[in-house]
């Protein structure tokens, strides 16, 4: 038992150590850290005593019983780390710094809780905050504590260089300090290397190299951040000397990564927004100066702090303007990451709305009037559907059409459009003869729905006494409610359809999408997802396929076996699991890859939406293959989807693209799948689905993936993957 639980603390517990020297540049990217950690290194006793002080954070955190995720990711870390090499420069090692090292690793974790309590009612961060308020009060306080002895380290530093490589390391030191280059960049490389208290041209280097390969954006608004305040102390005539005072110069290099693009979506407003707020932090940066130099403290990041929490704050009062700049929804540590996902999700999903509507009736009916029609549905009430059926040649009627019961469409069963409750009915009004309508009762038999808080659907022109339900009845989507009439200002048999904000009849109309639905351009099928169906479409709910639905309809809990078979004859076995997250999030696990892709099913399509772990495993391939996949059958139906672009991609072009992203997306990754054929129609089983995924610049193709899926009663069979003419062969086994 007890090595069980340590085979699970402990590699937690080191990604919390590592974590903690990333998350000073808001990543997680172990390269970075372990460069990070070299670099903390470059004073020993520096590099030792930060090394202490996360361990104390994280440890402390831990037995506390404080968030476990927190402290993986390095949030409890991070500040007590900077204290740490803070205190390792100042200070020399003895009993009595390392006790005092000890506390003061206790303190930064508690006044870290403190902070992220605070400001997290607001939905803000809580920095470096808890680092500049330790630091100051330890600094403070240790001028009374007469057994610490200042520091010597650095005054003579070629003879402490000396002592560490010999000579050949102090003449690569010396050219490295010596090298000719512009005042302005080796101000930068110093401002970087000064944020683990490392003054020296190499240390900077190192960073650089380091926030590089973790992110090109970074590496960009690194640069674009230091060199707007370099241009902009020349351009007022300030003290270009400031940015040298400790390389407190940082501060314009944090704020540029922080609001650039990790707390807000890379972008040409993110960048503008970097260059406009550098006045402002050189106003924060002199001024605290002046007030701190009183009291002989640095001021370190309390500039970057200041500026990027009142920008932060003042975006939550934005009224309109959302996306300029766009704020992180979901935080995946990386600027070109949350930048991908955002276009993506915005392309997949961006007229997607929370809650999600159906056509109100079974088969194919057609828009006879949809938004702004021609005759009603104008003004407030222009975002409604008028709906009737039709024959193969376009005609709402058999025979003459003299009577009501010549229409297709009457007498036809009209059902819930989505989840909700009976607000109201109207049952008393008479059908009209053909041609006719009742200007008295507008709009005949009706039916209203409440789905949500100022969220409501009608129904109307209904058939009298054909009402199934009652005011106060609860009902599924897909029930049947009433039938098709002719009541109301209506000449001929139809049913109206509209989503409104208030329960009343007569109430104006909201422009809200269907959430999925089929188009029939004369046996030509077409997939719309979250629009509004238009005038003289032929359109219809997905027809659901149990085989189709079965086979990808993934249950928590749910455990599949794979037999893999690879190109050379060579076989494998593979696991995979159906697993939920903390915040109820689906995914299919794979232990083996240590690989989760996350999905989302809305009963009508299965969507995956992220994949993190091992891009070599079959269940990234799989992930691409079933990227979305519909529950209905159609044939010569193509659906298409995109990837986010950092999925699927050469890393060398992914790489020039980063740099590019905020401004020009040029390279595409796209998804398509379509049904291949149908053995058993009758019986609607064994069913071969073809799906491609690509990445293209223009019309040039970069990589390509194809997948066949065999699908038969007891869900999906096997699948095939072509990759660069490669096959495998991948084989369910059912039944556990």
């Amino acid at each position: 038992m007890l090595k069980s639980k340590n085979r699970t603390i402990l590699p937690s517990f080191l990604s919390s150590i590592v974590n903690s020297y990333t998350q000073i540049f808001f990543s997680n990217n172990k390269v970075f850290a372990l460069i990070l950690m070299v670099v903390s290194f470059f004073d020993f006793r520096a590099g030792l005593s930060g090394l202490i002080s996360v361990i104390v954070s994280n440890s402390l955190a831990y037995l506390i019983g404080f968030n476990r995720m927190n402290i993986k990711k390095g949030y409890y870390g991070f500040n007590s780390l900077l204290v740490g090499l803070a205190l390792g420069i100042y200070y020399q090692p003895g009993p009595e710094f390392f006790i005092v090292l000890l506390f003061s690793s206790m303190l930064t974790l508690l006044i870290t809780l403190l902070f992220e309590g605070v400001l997290g009612k607001y939905g803000l961060p809580f920095l470096s905050l808890s680092f500049l308020l330790t630091i100051w009060l330890v600094s403070l306080a240790t001028r009374q504590f007469t057994a610490l002895k200042v520091s010597e380290q650095g005054v003579y530093m070629t003879n402490e260089i000396y002592a560490l490589g010999g000579k050949k390391l102090v003449t690569s030191y010396n050219w490295l300090t010596n090298l000719e280059i512009h005042e302005s960049i080796r101000l930068y490389f110093t401002s970087l290397g000064a944020i683990f208290f490392q003054y020296h041209l190499f240390a900077g280097i190192l960073v650089a190299i380091g926030l590089l390969i973790y992110s090109r954006i970074s590496f960009v608004l690194s640069l674009l951040g230091f060199f707007s305040a370099y241009a902009y102390y020349h351009f007022i005539g300030a003290n270009i000397l400031e940015l040298s005072y400790n390389y407190i110069g940082f501060n314009f290099i944090l704020t540029s990564i922080a609001i650039g693009g990790f707390f807000i979506v890379p972008s040409r407003w993110s960048f503008l927004w970097v260059i406009l707020l550098t006045p402002l932090i050189s106003i924060f940066l002199t001024s605290t100066n002046v007030i701190f130099s009183i009291f002989q403290l640095s001021v370190y990041s309390l500039p970057f702090n200041i500026v990027v929490l009142i920008f932060l704050y003042s975006l939550k009062f934005r009224e309109r303007f959302y996306d300029k700049p766009q704020l992180v929804t979901y935080q995946q540590f990386s600027p070109e990451k949350n930048l991908y996902a955002q276009v993506n999700y915005k392309t997949r999903f961006g007229k997607s709305l929370f809650f999600h509507f159906a056509l109100p009736f079974w088969g194919e009916w057609k828009v006879t009037q949809g938004h702004n029609g021609k005759f009603t549905h104008q003004g407030d009430w222009r975002h409604a559907w008028d709906f009737e059926v039709t024959d193969n040649e376009g005609i709402t009627y058999s025979g003459d059409g003299s009577l009501r019961e010549d229409y297709y469409a009457y007498n036809k069963p009209v059902i819930a459009p989505a989840d909700g409750k009976v607000e109201e009915i109207v049952d008393e009004v008479e059908d009209n003869e053909i041609g006719e309508v009742d200007l008295e009762h507008n709009w005949g038999n009706t039916i209203i729905l409440r789905h949500a808080d100022q969220l409501y659907s009608k129904l109307s022109h209904l058939k009298k006494n054909s009402f199934k339900v009652a005011v106060g009845d609860v009902v599924k989507k897909g029930q049947v409610l009433a039938h098709c009439g002719n009541s109301g200002r209506s000449p001929f048999p139809h049913v109206h359809f509209q989503i409104q904000g208030t329960p009343y009849i007569g109430s104006k109309t909201l422009d809200y999408p269907i959430s999925h639905y089929i188009i029939d351009n004369g046996g030509r099928f077409e997939l719309k997802s979250y629009e509004s169906p238009e005038n003289n479409g032929s359109v219809s709910n997905i027809s659901k396929n149990h085989s189709l639905e079965k086979a990808f309809r993934f249950i928590p809990g749910q455990k599949f076996k794979l037999n893999v078979s690879q190109p050379g004859g060579k076989k494998s076995f593979v696991e995979w699991e159906v697993m939920v997250d903390a915040l109820n999030n689906p995914y299919i696990f794979c232990e083996k890859y240590s690989s989760r892709a996350y999905f989302r099913n809305d009963g009508d399509l299965h969507y995956f939406t992220y994949f993190e772990g091992d891009k070599s495993s079959m269940l990234f391939k799989f992930f691409l293959s079933a990227y979305k996949i519909m529950f209905g059958y159609y044939n010569n139906l193509l659906i298409k989807d995109q990837f986010p672009v950092n999925t699927f991609n050469n890393p060398v072009i992914r790489m020039g693209q980063d740099f590019l992203a905020p401004f020009w997306i040029f390279t595409r990754s796209e998804y398509s799948f379509h049904y291949f054929g149908m053995d058993d129609e009758l019986m609607q089983t064994k069913i071969r689905l073809q799906t491609i995924a690509l990445t293209k610049i223009g019309n040039f193709e970069i990589k390509k993936l194809k997948g066949e899926f065999f699908v038969g009663t007891s869900g999906l069979e096997r699948f095939v993957i072509n990759e660069n003419e490669r096959l495998t062969e991948v084989k369910f086994e059912h039944g556990l």
